[in-house]
């Protein structure tokens, strides 16, 4: 996978000096008011980027901390799961997804994706709460897996596109769950809700939602940085303790918090990136539909798949196709770089083996993970560079196929070391 500014014909996986040399004196001018007023800890930058995000999203509360993770735990930890809950989410994530959950005390549980969207499969979610569950004589729900209660579900909008929101929250009403999205890589999406009859924004429709600022991403910090967004006070309030060492007032802590505080310079920098972000995202969509247009005609590819209640911001643009190890390294022998999001559902990782999960368990999580690949996707991307990809796929897709991608050979390694 190539990171990089483009200096030559090859065509990085993802261009991040560009887009901060266009913004220098922008960004640079950020550096000297924090030089100049020794701010670096909270203060109006870190309050003006937390209400223009806020807005942004179309929420009440956006609260600044160190990094996605902690936005997620954070997140999860104030809204009502306790130590020893079950949380379900997906399986083909990144598994910050799942640290957020057990560093917050919880056992994660998953639900496979949707074969089209790569999201959280409502039919399987659904099916899960009817047949893996039951309710206590006191009428909590609790997992037949591992007989703890559950109280939450945290569906990850993938590669830029929300989840089926409507249904996700319908039966978390049902069975009296709480909805908290992981919207790391969402900045921007939106959903049309049947339900409130209008767009909505990510992080705008559970009790809480998670942002990552890691710099790749469609809103990148210069550095590590997150938030979280709510329209409820009582969850951003106690937040803001928990990112601050659980202190209220300066040296009285109401709770035990940590030190998951964004620096005052990150939160100056996003905030003057937040400026660009619709027009980066428009760019973002502009060249998905390229590429749906380049790749429309190849049968050996399968394009994502955008639903009509869908406005996805494209954070990754992610194809699949059968010999994946092959397409790999014929663009990158292309000068093509591309990335893998991600090779090993969790449920199949190491880190878990602990959840006891069998290899099949998830089969549509395990098929995706065998075929994606991530193509080149960033603001700055030339038509002339999507043409050269698109043609290089289609070089290599008119061969004949290989008898195998070596994936399942992988994949029997990998199940061997989680054993």
């Amino acid at each position: 996978m190539s990171i990089h500014h483009n200096t030559n014909n090859n065509i990085p996986f993802l261009d991040l000096v560009t887009p901060h040399v266009e913004l220098e004196q922008e960004l640079t001018s950020v550096f000297l008011r924090a030089l100049r007023s020794a701010s670096f800890i909270g203060g109006p930058m870190v309050e003006n980027f937390e209400k223009a995000f806020a807005s942004f999203c179309e929420t009440n509360y956006s609260i600044a901390v160190s990094n996605g993770t902690d936005a997620l735990r954070f997140a999860i930890m104030t809204c009502g799961v306790q130590p020893g809950d079950v949380v379900l989410t997906v399986p083909h994530t990144f598994i910050a997804t799942a640290e957020a959950i057990s560093q917050a005390g919880a056992l994660p549980e998953f639900i496979d994706v949707d074969k089209c969207t790569y999201n959280m499969s409502v039919e399987m979610l659904q099916q899960h709460l009817e047949e893996q569950c039951t309710r206590s004589r006191s009428g909590k729900l609790l997992s037949l897996r591992s007989g703890r209660p559950v109280t939450a579900i945290v569906p990850v909008h993938l590669y830029g596109q929300m989840a089926d929101m409507d249904s996700i929250l319908r039966l978390a009403a049902k069975y009296g769950l709480t909805v908290i999205e992981d919207a790391c890589q969402a900045h921007g999406a939106e959903y049309f809700s049947k339900n409130h009859n209008r767009w909505m924004k990510a992080g705008s429709m559970g009790r809480a939602a998670a942002f990552s600022f890691y710099p790749g991403k469609n809103l990148g910090a210069c550095g590590e940085a997150g938030a979280v967004t709510t329209n409820d006070i009582g969850v951003a309030d106690k937040i803001r303790m928990l990112r601050d060492h659980g202190q209220a007032t300066k040296y009285y802590h109401e709770i035990e918090g940590c030190n998951g505080r964004i620096d005052a310079i990150q939160a100056g920098l996003l905030h003057a990136k937040l400026n660009h972000l619709t027009k980066w995202n428009a760019d973002r969509q502009n060249h998905a539909a390229e590429y749906n247009r380049l790749l429309a005609n190849n049968n050996a590819v399968t394009l994502p798949h955008e639903p009509a209640w869908s406005r996805s911001v494209y954070h990754l643009y992610v194809i699949r196709t059968i010999d994946r190890d092959g397409m790999m390294e014929h663009l990158k022998n292309a000068g093509i770089g591309t990335g893998i999001h991600y090779p090993l559902p969790l449920h199949m990782q190491k880190a878990y083996a602990s959840l006891n999960y069998c290899v099949n368990d998830f089969p549509v999580a395990k098929s995706v993970a065998s075929e994606i690949i991530s193509l080149p996707m960033f603001p700055q991307l030339t038509t002339e560079q999507q043409i050269k990809v698109a043609a290089e796929i289609h070089n290599f897709t008119s061969k004949a196929p290989p008898e195998h991608s070596g994936y399942e050979e992988n994949l029997v390694g990998a199940v061997e070391r989680v054993a």
